[in-house]
């Protein structure tokens, strides 16, 4: 492996530096972006259990917020638990932007690996292409350094492509995966907020009619 990198020259560091670089963003994502991690199916139901057994609490708002993104959200509905539906959906869907933005840390610079890494590595081939014109001299050409431009030239452009190729491909994958995340966890917020909305009018409900009995 040294010696391929020797051979690519000094053009090729800051393609390995940004291969680097797109390997931790890569791992990173994957760990952070799994279901169970960002919104877990069993949330919405241990949600509700707990919210009609004992109603909202300021332990229950702490643990959701500390819980996963998805939990974040939730408590940010919970806590307009008794304000109208249009606002409970309105902090719903800020808590939403920012859990979404959070989801999407780091992708841009795996986006900008994957479409500068061609140009690192042609950067490379035309430094390789001054090592060969560089080669030629009125009293003969250096084999040597003809043979070096060449290696610089062909190396850096594999390597760049190399870099891309990947990292163009998780970019997607990952951007992909955070829009299914996204859809999931509004839908889950959806299904909180008119739960909530309907135990709120069936306790109105349930408040006029006792009213009206006990008054006849």
């Amino acid at each position: 492996m040294f010696s391929l990198i020797e051979a690519a020259g000094w053009p090729v560091w800051p393609i390995i530096f940004a291969s680097i670089i797109a390997v931790g963003i890569i791992g990173e994502r994957i760990w952070s972006l799994r279901q169970s991690v960002v919104a877990p199916k069993d949330l919405l139901p241990r949600v509700l259990n707990e919210y009609k057994r004992s109603g909202v609490t300021l332990d229950m708002i702490s643990k959701l917020q500390r819980h996963s993104p998805l939990g974040r959200i939730f408590a940010a509905g919970l806590q307009n638990e008794h304000s109208p539906r249009e606002i409970m959906k309105e902090s719903i869907e800020e808590a939403g932007r920012v859990v979404t933005h959070d989801l999407d840390r780091y992708l841009t610079t795996l986006g900008t690996i994957a479409a500068l890494s061609p140009l690192m590595g042609l950067f490379g081939t035309l430094v390789g292409m001054i090592e060969i014109f560089g080669s030629n001299s009125p009293t003969g050409s250096n084999p040597a350094q003809l043979a070096y431009g060449i290696s610089v030239a062909l190396y850096n452009a594999a390597f760049g492509i190399l870099v891309a190729i990947p990292s163009m491909i998780f970019y997607r994958h990952f951007r992909a995966k955070v829009d299914a995340l996204a859809i999931e966890m509004e839908l889950q917020a959806l299904k909180l907020v008119e739960t909530i909305q309907g135990e709120r009018k069936s306790t109105s409900l349930r408040t006029d009619q006792n009213s009206g009995y006990s008054n006849r």
